[in-house]
């Protein structure tokens, strides 16, 4: 499955992940949530019927390449998911580093960094509010249903 196909899957319409932007400084007050960028894959990971994939925002299929990752995914207590997210590979300071995630060797030691709940369900939660949806996400990933969250 391509992003492609995600992007014009019935019912979530076009999905595009949410990429950061530049700035002197970052934008203050409320109203305001701010990611780390790390230095790794923007990944889209689909778990559904069809099983789990990777997609990168470049419309690569990187499941195969980050095993443990889909693996990971295909565990969560649900039948169905779409997560915004980062793959990384960190170094022995827990940094993450770019070229270490382009090596060989990275599949077995690269995770993958959250950012949002797009789907859940067969439900698209992007008109829940950014904080709800990290909420579901953080209990999903603690290994909690968060089905009943969503209205």
């Amino acid at each position: 499955m391509s992003l492609r196909s995600e992007r014009s899957r019935p019912g979530l319409g076009i999905i595009e992940p949410c990429l950061p932007s530049p700035a002197k400084a970052p934008p203050s007050g409320p109203g305001w949530i701010h990611e780390i960028k790390h230095d790794g894959f923007r990944i889209l990971a689909r778990r559904d019927s069809a099983g789990v994939r990777l997609i990168t925002r470049n419309n690569n299929d990187f499941t195969h390449r980050f095993p443990f990752i889909a693996m990971a995914v295909s565990k969560l207590p649900v039948r169905s998911c779409l997560i915004d997210g980062e793959a990384i590979v960190c170094d022995e300071d827990g940094v993450a580093v770019f070229d270490l995630i382009r090596r060989h060797g990275a599949l077995a030691s690269a995770v993958l960094c959250a950012f949002d709940l797009l789907e859940l369900d067969e439900r698209d939660s992007r008109r829940e509010p950014i904080e709800k949806r990290k909420t579901l996400l953080a209990k999903l990933l603690r290994g909690a249903h968060p089905q009943h969250y969503l209205q």
